[in-house]
């Protein structure tokens, strides 16, 4: 078994090699080097980068073998996602390894606002003594707005509380009761911005928020008001904020970010009244470590086949430890599905019942996706990209959730239609403390059978002698039966056998089988793992 190729192609803590583990054949290169980064993509499972190497289309055209992209930070600008999608490759990064380095960041800017640490800094270096020039202020009872109360800005929100000052914040998307927990006060952004005497912004970069401070912002603060951005360049109007500087309109800002960079020809960079970090946001040993250690754990999940909630290509975030034993169940099922249909898929309808209903459980439908073509298309088929694959093939998907059961208390069915016309339908369930996968009903036959490698199923007119006949062929064949279940529609007079076999049989054994007992259908379901 050939060891899978792991190419670091920046330089990554010895916490990140460690964390990959002993599993992988571990190759370092400079990603900056596209001649060595190609030769080293060749034949590799994964790349971990940071932001100095790009993997755009071409490099990952370069790497037919690779299932994951790794990003050891935060942004993945470096990184061409729908490219990386359509490929079938996960792209991961590590969402929060820089949150509280960032947050402390921003109160660091804002002390350092406060008390002119950076021109009196400057002002000593060059051999001055001028105490009268640099006089700042207390924080205390000061109104700090924060524009953006998610992870960063609420951390920010909580490391401030202490300093005794009115908190406000805006964002669209949080309650009021969770400002309230974090000790700020909703207020819009025009308020936000009048009554605040230090502003710092924690927005993504969207073309919703990119200025989103600009010059009638800048213009409704207070002349001694001050604005940080440790977030993304561009969400302060970088002209607007030299003019508001220029005009005496605002006190002064902090940037640890920039809309170009290294800022080139920037008139903000020597500005007096700014203070400047070269992007240092997630620049502390601490969060070098975590973003690291984070992207190696996934690309371990990646490279074993499992989701990565990490990953930013894949519909559903964190899964549920209750959530979790419903993955492979569904992608079981959705093999079992794709084995009773008969022919190309028209619409796939995924409905999770029960207990489950209550929990983030859209996962599922990527694993059922994931089950349905796993033995249906050539390529290898993987959580990011399945959905594509539908989209390529005209299926219509839809998936829905219900808190009702009738017998257990979860189900996962999935019901279809081919383009022929044909209706197929499987569920599953998990039973007992051992939680135990089992079919639950085929077809609208409803049985209980553990979900095995090896299934047969057919439907035919119930009549005496039929399981006779086809045990005798089995057993003629040398192939045993497992375990095995009959359900009968009363209606129809038809019956469905199940039988889980300890072998795989051959195409020519399941054409027997069928043709002795006249079945109406008769499919063999050999599950992989």
């Amino acid at each position: 078994m050939t060891t899978p190729k792991v190419v670091l192609a920046e330089q990554l803590s010895p916490a990140t090699v460690e964390a990959l583990g002993p599993d992988f054949e571990i190759v370092n290169v400079d990603g900056t080097d596209r001649d060595a980064l190609r030769a080293a993509l060749a034949d590799a499972a994964a790349v971990l980068v940071r932001s100095a190497t790009n993997i755009d289309a071409e490099a990952i055209s370069w790497a037919p073998q690779l299932k994951v992209i790794a990003r050891a930070g935060v942004g993945l600008d470096n990184v061409d996602i729908p490219a990386a999608t359509q490929a079938g490759v996960m792209v991961v990064n590590a969402p929060t390894s820089n949150v509280i380095s960032a947050a402390e960041l921003t109160v660091a800017h804002i002390l350092g606002l406060a008390r002119n640490l950076q021109p009196a800094h400057a002002s000593m270096t060059a051999g001055k003594w001028q105490r009268s020039a640099f006089t700042g202020v207390e924080m205390y009872e000061k109104t700090v707005g924060i524009i953006g109360l998610g992870r960063i800005g609420g951390l920010v929100a909580e490391r401030l509380q202490p300093f005794g000052v009115e908190i406000l914040a805006y964002d669209p998307y949080v309650s009021a009761a969770r400002a309230q927990q974090l000790g700020a006060r909703l207020v819009t952004l025009d308020e936000l911005v009048a009554k605040s005497d230090f502003i710092t912004i924690h927005m993504p970069k969207t073309p919703e928020t990119l200025g989103m401070i600009g010059a009638p912002q800048l213009q409704a603060m207070k002349q001694s008001a001050y604005v940080v951005n440790v977030a993304r360049g561009g969400l302060i109007d970088e002209q607007a904020l030299y003019a508001a500087l220029e005009a005496g309109e605002i006190a002064g800002a902090a940037l640890d970010v920039f809309v170009s960079e290294p800022p080139v020809d920037n008139p903000l960079v020597g500005h007096p009244q700014v203070h400047l970090t070269p992007h240092l946001g997630a620049s502390t040993a601490e969060a070098q470590e975590k973003a690291g250690v984070s992207v190696a754990r996934s690309v371990r999940l990646a490279l074993a086949g499992e989701l990565v909630p990490d990953a930013v290509n894949v519909a559903g975030g964190a899964i549920a430890e209750y959530v979790r034993p419903g993955l492979p169940l569904t992608e079981k099922l959705g093999q079992v599905f794709a084995a009773l249909a008969d022919g190309p898929l028209a619409s796939l309808d995924i409905e999770v019942q029960g207990e489950l209903a209550g929990y983030q459980v859209e996962v599922l439908r990527l694993a059922a996706l994931k089950g349905v073509f796993t033995n249906v298309v050539s390529e290898p088929v993987s959580y990011v990209n399945a959905p594509l694959l539908a989209e390529q093939r005209g299926v219509e998907v839809r998936f829905s959730t219900t808190e009702k059961t009738a017998s257990y208390r979860n189900v996962i069915v999935l019901r279809g239609s081919t383009e022929t016309g044909e209706q197929v339908s499987v569920a599953g369930t998990l039973t007992g403390p051992q939680q135990v996968e089992k079919i639950v009903n085929i077809n609208g036959y409803d049985l209980e059978l553990p979900l095995t490698e090896h299934l047969l199923v057919f439907e035919y007119w119930d009549r005496p002698g039929i399981v006779a006949k086809y045990g005798a062929i089995l057993g003629d064949a040398g192939v045993n039966i497992a375990g095995m279940q009959i359900a009968r529609n009363q209606k129809t007079g038809k019956a469905l056998s199940v039988l889980a076999i300890d072998q795989a049989l051959a195409a020519q054994q399941v054409q027997t089988v069928g043709e002795v007992i006249e079945a109406d259908l008769v499919r063999a379901v050999d599950i992989t793992a």
